[in-house]
């Protein structure tokens, strides 16, 4: 199977020009169980809003957890503005005819003074154990927005502990791990992760272990968001085998590779059963008033779909050493190189 997966894609990458969809990395990787959220058919003020949310199945949401007061739906402000992807088919447009608004206010940092988090449960039974896990959404910023220091935008989250691998609670392998975006400075983009950090990836080119103790910055300013447009993000991660960091993590912007990361230890034991779903999770900061919003600024979320399978990676991973113990990094099946990837053994059908 990884055989053909990775011949797939690398027919997909081959090429700048060749960008990949979310359907079409779904696809690739036999993951055929997939959820679209429904929004509604007119705008709804900060009092629907939160009720619309819990109430739609197809959410998957059981309560807002932090300011559902700053959600809205409302009609779409930027509809001509859609991702500047570079795919055969047409570019995306909105499939509903609202989106979901965002407030921060002014002053606002942290998820406990502005922005909104919820968890999304795509396998509500519990017993599917989804350790494949696509997510698709787009994004877009007020035209005049603020980034200032930054501020976090959702991804995906698993493990049992609901609370944690958030806001400094570092993860120990058995209870949670979250990977979700950050704007940074002008609106630079990266990867930021709250996963175990062991065979030394903290030395890893692009890996960031912030001194802070607030999550793992990977791949810092690999892209970049501009406001009054639209982009889609499509995040790949596949759970690791518990004994080994072979655990995979794939992020697309605009339907290109801005992330890739083969040797992930999301999880040291099947406590962990899978990836939950969608970890909406938006706001300034960092954790004091210099990461502040200094106006009342949005963003606006559209078009989120979620794909699964109950496969683990099945790439080849390194035995898991002392967290921050120095190794030789994994030879990976993939190289990339300026937003393109190609598969090694194959690179030379294409060059």
């Amino acid at each position: 199977m990884l055989v053909i997966t990775s011949f797939i894609l690398s027919c997909l990458y081959a090429a700048r020009v060749h960008a990949v969809s979310p359907q079409d990395l779904a696809t690739a990787y036999g993951m055929q169980t997939t959820t679209v959220w429904e929004f509604p058919p007119s705008p709804l003020n900060n009092t629907a809003a939160p009720t619309y949310v819990t109430d739609t199945p197809s959410w998957g949401v059981k309560r807002i957890t932090e300011n559902g007061q700053d959600l809205t739906f409302v009609a779409d402000p930027f509809p001509n503005k859609s991702p500047n992807v570079i795919n055969t088919g047409a570019s995306p447009s909105n499939t509903s005819a609202t989106v979901l608004a965002v407030n921060y206010p002014q002053g606002s940092f942290s998820h406990d003074t502005g922005g909104v988090q919820f968890n999304n449960i795509f396998d509500s039974t519990g017993s599917a154990g989804y350790q494949s896990m696509i997510l698709s959404y787009e994004v877009a910023f007020d035209e005049s927005f603020q980034f200032v220091k930054g501020g976090k935008l959702p991804g995906l989250r698993g493990g049992p502990v609901q609370a944690g691998c958030s806001g400094g609670n570092q993860p120990n392998g058995t209870d949670c791990f979250s990977v979700r975006l950050m704007w940074r400075t002008l609106g630079s983009g990266e990867a930021y992760a709250y996963i175990p950090t062991p065979n030394g990836i903290c030395n890893n080119s692009g890996v960031r272990c912030n001194s802070d103790g607030f999550g793992v910055s990977i791949d810092r300013a690999t892209f970049s968001f501009t406001p009054g447009q639209w982009t889609r993000i499509t995040m790949l991660i596949r759970l690791n085998d518990p004994t080994y960091a072979n655990g995979e993590l794939w992020l697309y912007y605009n339907d290109l590779l801005a992330v890739k990361m083969q040797d992930v230890y999301f999880r040291s034991t099947n406590d962990i059963q899978s990836v939950q779903g969608m970890y909406f999770s938006t706001f300034f900061g960092g954790n004091d008033n210099t990461w502040a919003s200094p106006v009342s600024q949005n963003t606006y979320y559209r078009n989120i779909q979620l794909w699964a399978s109950t496969a683990q990676s099945n790439v080849t991973g390194q035995p898991v050493k002392a967290f921050g113990a120095a190794t030789t990094p994994r030879s990976s099946s993939w190289w990339s190189l300026s937003g393109t990837a190609v598969l090694a053994g194959a690179a030379s059908l294409f060059l």
